[in-house]
């Protein structure tokens, strides 16, 4: 009896040290597994350049370490409402040099500032939202100059109807986003209407450097549009191949 009772306990103490390795070397395997994958930010379609990306837009793909490169993004709600600097690919690890946070909002300091249409004297026709401007000043009792020494971001250019100015079917934003800059150049030729309103991220004493010498009317704005480094690059670049085919 006690023979039969040892041999039992034998078998329990077996199978139970049996499942104890197996459950032990399971978790060894999901240590291993965890430390040599990591969790990256995917688009689960095709994102095309200037959209801004949703959560239901993202997900998560596992990838080995030694795959894993600096700038790959692993949390998804740290980009979700973000904007594609470029187009992004199914099941393409996103990087974050691809990726732009809200460009036509001011930054941190900054405000976003309606300039009176009594403070300007001139706007630059090819003037569109996400550019760069330099300011002017321009009246008596002063030196025309450069009012602010950097160029300032457009947060928006309205028609007289209150419309974003820009070509309706390329837009700026996108053209610039896409690197097409020859059709950024075309757009803005190809505007849908004249320029009644710009808004203009400043800081507060930019602005109340403008209002403060504006507001008696003998001093007025010269809004002037400044390629930035890309489409100065893009510009160079066409010289050169016509000079090619010259």
């Amino acid at each position: 009896m006690n023979r039969r009772r040892n041999l039992a306990i034998s078998a329990a103490a077996a199978v139970l040290a049996g499942v104890l390795i197996y459950c032990i070397h399971e978790l060894q395997l999901r240590q291993i597994e965890l430390q040599e994958t990591v969790q990256v930010v995917v688009p689960v379609r095709f994102i095309p350049a200037g959209e801004r990306l949703s959560a239901d837009a993202l997900g998560m793909k596992t990838i080995t370490k030694a795959a894993f490169m600096p700038g790959m993004v692993t949390d998804l709600h740290a980009v979700a409402g973000m904007e594609t600097a470029v187009p992004l690919g199914r099941d393409e690890p996103v990087l974050d040099w691809k990726l732009d946070r809200f460009r036509l909002l001011p930054k941190r300091g900054e405000s976003t500032f309606q300039i009176p249409k009594d403070y300007i004297l001139s706007v630059s026709n090819g003037l569109r939202a996400g550019d760069k401007a330099l300011v002017y000043a321009s009246g008596e009792g002063i030196e025309s100059g450069r009012l602010f020494p950097e160029p300032v971001t457009v947060a928006a250019v309205k028609t007289p109807a209150n419309l974003e100015v820009d070509d309706p079917q390329h837009t700026g934003l996108v053209s610039r986003a896409s690197g097409d800059y020859e059709q950024l150049y075309l757009s803005r030729r190809d505007a849908n209407g004249s320029i009644d309103a710009v808004n203009l991220n400043l800081t507060e004493e930019q602005w109340l450097r403008i209002d403060n010498l504006c507001r008696s009317g003998k001093v007025k704005l010269v809004i002037a549009y400044v390629p930035d480094s890309h489409e100065n690059t893009a510009a160079d670049a066409g010289k050169a191949e016509e000079v090619e085919v010259s």
